[in-house]
This record gives structure tokens, sequence and C-alpha cells, in this order.
């Protein structure tokens, strides 16, 4: 649902959602790897500009600070100093332009074989599962001593029940404002029990001020130039493949929200120029690996508003919020348990995209080639990890979509979903390629 005819206005207030959903993982990245979370923003704001310029402005995706490549930035940073970690920052994006030109040259059609629902589908569940322990301990339970867990849960809870309410109850243009009202509400509970709890000093307090005392109007971010050792480099650049298989789902996650085929057009070779550029623009300057965003497209699940513009304004929010100290020191201050609350829904929903994935292709689950791949794919991306060195090891949603394609392209038996819409797009591309080379 792209509203051409929305006011200003409107789009204004819809940005600040987008703007709010990618706030709090954007933050934590430079945060834990000792990177400035300011140059962060304005790394995710201007490399979500570039995308959609390299995207012909056609796909609503916004980019943030990547979580795949957080452990291996902070043993570099730790190690050779954060110059070196933003300087293999950009060879791993470099690397994208590579992966492009490999898809560009053997078709998007080929691209979606490999990626049918059967693979697809579990791997975007996936990718919303793996999130749940960030949720439940980090955001809300982290840091806990004492008898006031209860108040977290109140705030989470607060922010999930304005979320379903307003998504469900509420008529007219508000009901386009889940996410940003859930913040509200959420915000405003827990400084009430912020004032109101009594609250042991061995305990700490539920949220900090502070954020907002200590900051100044105008701080601009601390830019640094890359620096460059293989180490550094060899370290880094393998998480791109890693991250290469989340792009695709990424793309077919948002793709199957807004109800087009981004593998065609813009082209899925557009969509991984434009993360590698966002990505080598990052470590220009300073800041974590960019990727395409699941919150944001949690967003748009909820809201079922699609249209690009709505993320550029987002991303033009997030470069301003970086050099405004008063603003970024108010986000700063939003509890972690508001953030909870918000993940709870956009990850959960991320996990439900992915059935609803595999129920529009109408995949055949009486096939037990078809569980087993569903099966082995969920266990492998949820459960297990393989560890390079003590300091990172390549996630599980990497696994995952290893193991989806060589299962589907080894295991006996045709597909049972032939009729699915991916099959069908899959075989119309490769109809056009071949008859565009008989017409050479």
């Amino acid at each position: 649902m792209e509203k051409a005819n929305q006011s200003w206005g409107h789009k204004l207030i819809l940005g600040l959602q987008h703007l709010f959903a990618m706030f709090g993982a954007t933050i934590v990245v430079p945060a834990i790897t000792g990177l400035d979370p300011a140059v962060a923003l304005f790394a995710a704001g201007g490399g979500t500009l570039l995308f959609h310029f390299i995207t012909k402005r056609k796909v609503p995706v916004f980019l943030g600070s990547s979580f795949a490549f957080m452990m291996a930035i902070k043993f570099v940073v730790e190690t050779e100093g954060k110059e070196f970690a933003t300087g293999a920052i950009i060879c791993a994006g470099a690397c994208y332009l590579i992966f492009a030109l490999i898809t560009k040259l053997i078709g998007p059609g080929k691209i979606k074989r490999l990626f049918p629902a059967i693979v697809t589908g579990p791997v975007i569940i996936v990718i919303g599962l793996t999130l749940a322990p960030t949720v439940l301990f980090n955001d809300i339970t982290a840091d806990f001593v004492g008898g006031l867990l209860w108040t977290k849960w109140v705030v989470a809870a607060s922010v999930v029940v304005t979320v379903v309410v307003v998504s469900i109850c509420i008529k007219g243009f508000f009901k386009l404002l889940p996410i940003l009202l859930g913040l509200v509400v959420g915000y405003i509970v827990a400084v009430i029990l912020h004032f109101t709890v009594a609250v042991p000093e061995t305990t700490g307090a539920l949220m900090s001020f502070e954020p907002i005392v200590t900051s100044r109007i105008i701080e601009l971010p601390n830019f640094h130039l890359p620096k460059f050792s293989w180490t550094a480099i060899l370290l880094i650049i393998p998480i791109s493949i890693a991250t290469f298989m989340e792009h695709i789902g990424d793309i077919t996650t948002n793709g199957s929200v807004v109800g087009k085929d981004f593998f065609k057009d813009p082209g899925l070779h557009r969509t991984l120029i434009g993360d590698g550029v966002a990505t080598m623009f990052a470590g220009l300057i300073g800041g974590p690996a960019n990727t395409t965003y699941g919150e944001n497209t949690g967003v748009l699940a909820i809201t079922k508003n699609y249209n690009p513009q709505i993320i550029r304004i987002a991303a033009i929010y997030a470069m301003v919020l970086s050099v405004i100290g008063y603003f970024a020191g108010f986000l700063q201050s939003i509890p972690q348990p508001v953030i909870g609350g918000m993940s709870i829904v956009l990850f959960g929903m991320i996990a439900a995209i992915g059935i609803r994935t595999m129920a529009e292709a109408k995949v055949d689950f009486t096939s037990s080639r078809n569980l087993l791949i569903l099966s082995i794919v969920l266990i492998i991306g949820i459960g297990i990890t393989v560890p390079i060195n003590s300091s990172f090891s390549i996630s599980g949603i990497a696994l995952a979509a290893f193991a989806g394609i060589i299962l589907n392209a080894v295991l006996p038996g045709k597909d049972k979903f032939d009729k699915s819409k991916e099959a069908k797009l899959a075989e119309e591309s490769t109809t056009d390629e071949s008859a565009t080379e008989e017409e050479k």
C-alpha cells in the first residue's frame, strides 16, 4: 500500500516509527564493539539513502548495523584498533559487489531456484526466532538484581498490548502508528514506575535520564578514516558469505510483505550492490557494517504502508539524530524493556512471515522431503553455531541457509510445490533468459 497522496505530516510521523524500530539494534552493535553509536546512526541513514538510490527507490528497506559482524569487529578493535576494523568492513562490502556480478551473470531466475519457499520460509523463521534470546534476556531481564523484575515485564507488556490494541481496534490514521504509540506508552509506564516503585540502591533504577542531562545541542559524531591489514581483512571478509545468505532471506521477506518480487525489479543484483555500497560507506566514515533490517520489515507488515519514501524520511531522521545531542540523549534514555516489548512484536512478525511464505507457496507438508528440509533447517538455525575461535563463530542463520540449499539440491524426489509462486517466477526468468539467447 503506497499512498502517494499522503500528507507530508503523516509521512513525517510514519517515518518516526521506522526510526524507533531500527534505533535500538543499530546502536547496540557499536556500543558492544567499541565504535561510536552516533557514527553508526549517520552510516545507517546515509547507507539507506544510497541503497534506495541504487535500487531505483523501489525497495522499502532500512539498513542498520549488522549483528553478524559484531564479534569479529570487537576482536579486531581490541587487537588492532577500530581503524583496521572499519577498513576490513569496506572489503566485506566490496565482496557484495562480486556477489552482485555473479547474480547478474547467472540471472535471478537461477538464484531463485536455489531458494524456493521450503528453503527461504524456514530461514526467515530462524531469523525471527534466533533474536528471541536478545529480546527476553538482553532487553528485558538483563542486569536484573533484586525483586523488581516485574517492573520490566510490566513495561514490555504495556508496549505489546498497545501495539496489539492499536493494530486491531483503532481506525484511521493512528492505526498506522502502533509501534510509535507502543513506544510512547511504554516510556510513560517506565517513568511512572521509576518514580513510584521503591528501588534498592544495589538494584539499579529502571531507567536513567543521565543521557539527556549530559547532552549538548550539537555533537558531531567521531568520524575516522579506515586503515587496512590482512589479518583484519581475512577475519571479517568470510562473514560476508553468511550475510549474503541473510540478504537473500531479508529481500525475500520484504518482497513477501510488500507483495512484489524484488528479485526481478529492481533486481537482486541491485539490492546486493546497494547493501555492499552502504557497508563500504559505513566503513569509510568509521561505522559498523550495514545490513537490511528485519525490524523495519516488521513495521511494514504491521502498518501495511509500503511507501519507500517513508523509509528515506527515517534515514534522514537518523542522520539528523546523529548530530543532535539532546534528541540522541532522549532516545538513549529509552529503557531496554520498551525496546524489548517492541522487539517481541517485530521479531515475532518476521517468524510469522516465514510461515506465511510457505503457506502462500502451497508447500506440501505431506511430503517427507519437505518436512525433513524444514525440520533440519530450523534446528540448525536455532540451535547450532560453529566457533571459529574464542571471539566469534558462524551464525546459525548462515548455517541454516547453507543446509537448506544443499538439502533441496541433493534430496531425491521432485519438489511437490512446482506450482508455487517462486517456482513459476524461476521458470519465467529462465524462459526469458533462454529466449534472449536465441534472439542473439
